[in-house]
């Protein structure tokens, strides 16, 4: 399984295709595998989300790959894996606060008060739009339960971001797939994904670079 996540990673829509038509079951326990993973472990942020959603999509329009089952299937496994990091954020917020490691007490507690006062001030849409923010997505949910957001309503947003974002992908990948365009031009709009939804965080740490 290794090797099929690392192919993915590199070469997604073509490692996608190769995999859906050696087993098709394998495909969607692999897609969904990588979804959770990104979204319910710290230590996995550098997996594919935007675009791998968007490949699946555009691989579904043209193969034996369903998209119905995987838009059920994704929203679970991002549900899943922001409750997942949720709840480790939850069990190893106090175990921080106390921690004598550098990097904990340097960074993440110094910075705990300012995170609760977010999540106090815009949890709702830090939940629902961090979906769409490559990383952010991987930590926002880890921060909500070290700040022990309430648990019903991170719940809530994070199902209703769960659909929002495996839909407008996966469905935007299925739906202009099979223009001729899209196909001759895969690896620039996988790129200018990457780009247009790296450009909040770069803007961001841009501007609190300069203050």
């Amino acid at each position: 399984m290794l090797d099929e996540l690392i192919e993915i990673i590199v070469h997604t829509d073509d490692a996608l295709l190769a995999l859906v038509a050696e087993n098709i079951l394998f495909a969607y326990s692999l897609l969904f595998l990588i979804i959770m993973l990104e979204t319910g472990f710290i230590v996995f942020p550098f997996l594919p989300g935007d675009g791998l959603l968007f490949s699946a999509g555009v691989v579904a329009a043209s193969t034996d790959l369903n998209v119905w089952i995987l838009l059920i299937s994704l929203m679970i496994a991002a549900t899943l894996g922001n409750m997942a990091n949720y709840y480790i954020g939850n069990l190893l917020g106090d175990k921080f606060k106390q921690s004598d490691n550098y990097f904990v007490k340097n960074w993440l507690i110094k910075h705990l008060p300012k995170a609760q006062e977010f999540y106090d001030k815009h949890g709702e849409r830090a939940i629902i739009f961090g979906r769409f923010l490559p990383i952010v997505r991987t930590y926002i949910p880890f921060l909500a339960g070290v700040v022990k957001m309430e648990k019903q309503l991170f719940i809530k947003n994070t199902i209703f971001g769960a659909v929002a974002w495996i839909s407008i992908f996966l469905l935007l990948g299925f739906f202009i797939g099979e223009i001729a365009w899209v196909k001759n031009n895969y690896g620039l709009i996988f790129i200018g994904l990457i780009i247009i939804t790296l450009l909040p965080l770069l803007f961001s740490l841009l501007k609190k670079f300069k203050n």
